[in-house]
């Protein structure tokens, strides 16, 4: 016996068609999507060779990055190998700053251990699984592996400061387990710096006294127990003003060294830990830094060299130490060169090498004597490589010459990692894409000449502007031969599915609208334009700025004039870059002044066109001329976190700002998350067709936010929908159990909104259980509960926020339809996709911080208006409701960024393509990620599958059994006419 299906099971397997229909087939990845899998920039002291497995020649290169990214490279293909987010732990992201991790292997070893917030880490070094992991209290201050145990076994020291207690803190991890082996405490005032060991101790630096007025106090323990055994204090105040100036603590080595310098660079004092005296050595003249390049192996000899560098120049200094008095003598100095420079050790057994990188080649030298071992000039694309700073691997090649092979993964000033094998530039991997701060698309603009054209016609009368045309029409004429060159090439790519390369490299917009730029502002001061339509092409770069170490390039908007091809980033600091879109030449610029003065900006409309306007602290403007004055109400940030509309009224040519109205939030509450309407949001339809056929009008009130507060204390979230020309509650709604410490997004488009949280939520099939987890909130905007009314501004010529159509019923509020649904995973990055006229139904893209992916949540599955404890009716089902379940699973074929691990998005833009079907998609943070999305399939342009060649193959044979035929057919005509009778 044969079970019917019932209505509603046919109902769930036709609303999994569409899931089904979203995955992205194979064919398409890459060809409509493309990934940037990033690391970050390099830190020079947690980057390095590795041989991960003892008997294996082969190395990897590892790092950690800036951006809290631990990874393995291939140095033969610059392909990763592996990676571990670290700053993706919400702990850590409380406590850490860019830069602050540390990463070191031990030689021989097939692990990798890392130390990063409070967390300490150890993996393997081949496949990057965890094999150990530990969090303690306070923040980690160094990171170091000791060489040499008693129990022949290499162990993890861990250096942590805990502020709260006043204490410093030393632990031994057995490096197998991260069991604990001992721990060293001390209350102190001082300020602990790193750890180092040499075969017989541990050595814990820190700075004594007060800033500016430091000197170095180092502590010895034994290595078996932890035991304090003696505590020097070493050189006197004055000699160091802050912590940048200790430039090196050795580990590892035979002979550990402490070197730091004075405020003017002119003096390398340098002491070997243990002994209670420093030794002076003079800098070069118009030095501006030190670095100082040590092995970190036992064995090698205690050599190490000075790097110094100046304003034009960069040189070497190699430096001996004697094992048994701990005296330090120069050895033979490298000469100053122009320009940038980077120096590089490496160790083979005892022997120590140095590695030189200037802009032209590739320098090998022994620390034994200043003898040139190989000498490779730079091979490079670009004429020089400037780097920054490097690591270096050295191999002695087998045979009677001898020769070396090196090879030096470098840091370049354009942010670039770069690896450079005998001279020779491998491969170079984009990092300075990760940490991006601001992006925008931008269209491909037509050629000035045509621009120019156009504007002539524009302002011309009809009768010049048609014979100008007709000119510029018959000069075009030269370009038709390469036209009809171009065709055959056109036809083959059209029926192959694959796109025309742009002739000569030069950027050219289609017929679809896919090929776009993005600009991306990264927080190191570079902007980025990316070809999207090529795959994410870099097509140029600038360095806008040049940021200090340490701190961040704060952008608070960036805009495109499509008109004049430029894009503008305004800074926190007064800061500004215009810069073109095409080429990324710097039009204008000013730099970042030392005191943050822009709360935010704003995309306005003024008498002279859309304009990015600036925002100051307590979210003051100022007066503007009149043709920059914005025409709508601005909404800004008060001193005390309450939103002000602000106006603005010409006086003479001079407009003045005044505050029309003002938002504070109940005392106890904190603004956390301020939504509004993209500015492409276009509006297909002014209503919604019920199944009944009648209409529910949806408020489109393009004057609206969404504002999220959050009580700390209450635990409690509330959401206000504002009407920005009077400052008006149009609606709020309440939440209970909300979780303070956890984030909270919202984003708005066309008549409805969407809020994230993590909060609690009540079962109801028992209403005295409670559970919390994630959870999203959608609402809807109506003009009237009813269908087929329009409220009270039905009858309304006009209408205006300030002046209500009906006096007794106030201000026309909408009807709000809300529901709430659980969420399998967090979300961040809201965001909604946009197409060119609003046909295609809205998808909502989130970013899955959890699984590292980005997921479209379909607009239909947000339904607030979805029948709850029942099946849909007919009339619903016409609608495409279906029943409420309050759950909704990540469904991994609604994921776009389908098996790619995209980590890090910070950020989702979105922008219309020419086709209604599909909306272009960015995602930026560490990662780069962009696609194409088609919330309602791709319903006018055919797709991969269609096989074309049969469809091109079945009308020729149609047309060649026409022309076959026709003349066996003429000729029967005019038989049967012949044979007719008369």
């Amino acid at each position: 016996m044969l079970a019917i299906p019932s209505a509603t099971t046919l109902l769930v397997g036709l609303l999994a068609l569409p899931s089904a229909v979203r995955a992205v087939f194979r064919d398409e990845v890459g060809h409509i999507d493309f990934h940037y899998t990033l690391l970050g920039l390099p830190q020079r002291e947690t980057t390095f060779f590795h041989r991960p497995r003892k008997d294996e020649q082969g190395s990897l290169l590892y790092t950690l990055s800036d951006e809290g990214v631990l990874g393995a490279v291939n140095p033969g293909t610059g392909g990763v190998v592996w990676r571990q987010f670290l700053a993706g732990n919400s702990y850590n992201e409380s406590v850490v700053t860019a830069g602050e991790g540390f990463a070191r292997a031990g030689e021989g070893e097939g692990w990798v251990a890392s130390a990063y917030g409070g967390e300490v880490h150890a993996w393997d070094a081949v496949t990057g699984r965890n094999k150990f992991w530990a969090r303690f209290q306070g923040k980690v201050k160094d990171l170091e592996v000791m060489e040499m145990t008693e129990a022949k076994r290499k162990d993890v020291l861990v250096l942590f400061e805990e502020e709260e207690k006043g204490e410093t803190v030393l632990r031994r991890l057995n490096a197998v387990d991260g069991s604990m082996v001992w721990e060293f405490r001390e209350v102190t005032k001082d300020v602990p710096l790193q750890v180092s060991t040499n075969v017989e101790k541990v050595f814990v630096v820190f700075l004594k006294g007060t800033k500016g007025a430091y000197s170095l106090k180092v502590t010895t323990l034994d290595t078996l127990t932890g035991k304090r055994l003696d505590e020097l204090v070493i050189g006197t105040k004055a000699n160091l003003n802050d912590k940048e100036d200790v430039m090196f603590v050795g580990a590892n080595s035979a002979a550990p060294i402490v070197a730091w310098t004075d405020a003017q660079h002119t003096t390398l004092r340098v002491n070997v830990l243990g002994l209670k005296t420093s030794q002076e050595f003079p800098l070069v003249d118009g030095t501006v830094s030190v670095e100082i390049h040590a092995p970190h192996l036992i064995q090698s000899q205690p050599h190490f060299l000075v790097h110094s560098k100046t304003a034009t120049g960069n040189k070497g200094e190699v430096y001996h130490t004697d094992l048994k008095t701990g005296h330090i003598s120069k050895a033979y100095d490298l000469p100053l060169l122009p320009g940038k420079g980077a120096f590089a050790t490496s160790s083979i057994s005892a022997n120590v090498y140095f590695t030189r990188i200037t802009e032209d080649e590739l320098i090998l030298v022994s620390s034994q004597s200043h003898g040139v071992l190989g000498r490779w000039p730079l091979k490079s694309a670009d004429s020089k490589v400037s780097a920054v700073h490097a690591v270096s691997e050295v191999i002695r090649k087998s045979g009677a010459d001898g020769n070396y092979a090196v090879r030096s993964a470098a840091l370049t000033t354009d942010d670039e990692w770069t690896l450079v094998r005998n001279g020779e530039v491998a491969w170079t991997r984009p990092e300075g894409l990760s940490g991006g701060v601001a992006a925008v698309f931008a269209e491909i603009p037509e050629s000035e000449e045509l621009a120019k054209s156009l504007e002539q016609e524009a302002h011309s009368n009809p009768v010049e502007a048609y014979i100008h045309r007709v000119k510029r029409h018959i000069k075009d004429l030269q370009y038709l031969p390469a036209y009809l060159n171009n065709i055959p090439a056109r036809l083959i790519s059209s029926i192959a599915g694959t796109d025309v390369t742009s002739s000569a490299g030069k950027l050219s917009r289609d017929n679809f609208g896919f090929h776009k730029l993005v600009i991306l502002a990264t927080k190191r001061g570079m902007v980025y334009g990316l070809d999207i339509g090529n795959s994410g092409a870099v097509v140029w770069h600038r360095r806008a700025f040049q940021i200090p170490k340490g701190q961040t390039w704060d952008v608070k908007g960036i805009q495109v004039n499509e008109s004049s091809g430029q894009v503008t980033i305004l800074g926190a600091n007064n800061d500004f870059v215009v810069l073109k879109t095409v080429t990324g030449d710097i039009l204008d610029a000013k730099a970042p002044s030392p005191e943050a003065t822009t709360q935010s900006t704003a995309l306005v409309d003024t008498p002279s066109g859309q304009r990015l306007l600036r925002i100051g602290r307590e979210g003051k403007i100022g007066s503007l001329p009149v043709d920059q004055a914005p025409k709508q109400t601005v909404v800004t940030r008060g001193a005390d976190g309450e939103l002000k509309g602000v106006i603005f009224t010409a006086d003479g040519t001079t407009a003045h700002e005044s505050t029309s109205w003002i938002f504070s939030v109940p005392r106890g509450q904190r603004i956390v998350s301020v939504a509004t309407r993209p500015s492409h949001d276009a509006v297909a339809s002014i209503g919604r067709v019920l199944g009944d056929r009648t209409v529910k009008y949806k408020y489109l009130n393009p004057n609206t936010i969404v504002v999220a507060t959050i009580d700390d204390k209450a635990w409690t979230l509330t959401v206000y929908l504002l009407d920005t020309v009077s400052g008006q509650i149009l609606s709020s709604a309440k939440y209970n159990g909300i979780d303070p410490a956890k984030p909270v997004e919202c984003a708005m488009a066309e008549n409805w909104f969407v809020c994230s949280f993590f909060g609690q939520y009540t079962l109801r099939e028992n209403t005295a259980q409670t559970l919390r987890g994630y959870q999203i909130v959608v609402s809807d905007l109506y003009e009237s509960d009813e269908a087929n009314d329009r409220g009270p501004l039905g009858d309304a010529p006009t209408f205006s926020s300030l002046d209500p159509v009906d006096v007794p019923t106030g201000v026309a509020l909408p009807s709000v339809v809300s529901q709430t649904y659980v969420l399998g995973a967090p979300i961040s990055a809201l965001q909604v996709s946009q197409t060119r006229q609003g046909i295609t139904s809205r998808q909502l893209l989130a970013y899955l911080p959890e699984s590292h992916g980005i997921m479209g949540i379909p607009r239909m599955l947000l339904e607030p208006r979805r029948p709850v404890g029942r099946d849909a009716t007919p009339a619903e089902m016409e609608e495409g409701l279906f029943k409420y379940h309050a759950a909704i699973e990540i469904d991994p074929k609604s994921v776009i960024t389908h098996e790619r691990d995209v980590i890090g998005i910070k950020k989702i833009i979105t922008s219309p393509a020419i086709v209604e079907s599909t909306s272009l998609v960015f995602a930026y943070g560490v990662d780069i990620f962009g696609t194409r999305v088609t919330p309602s399939f791709l319903f006018d342009i055919l797709g991969k599958g269609f096989n074309k060649v049969s469809l091109v193959g079945t009308v020729l044979a149609l047309f060649v059994g026409v022309t076959m035929l026709a003349p066996m057919m003429r000729r029967k005509q005019i038989n049967l006419r012949w044979s007719a009778p008369m």
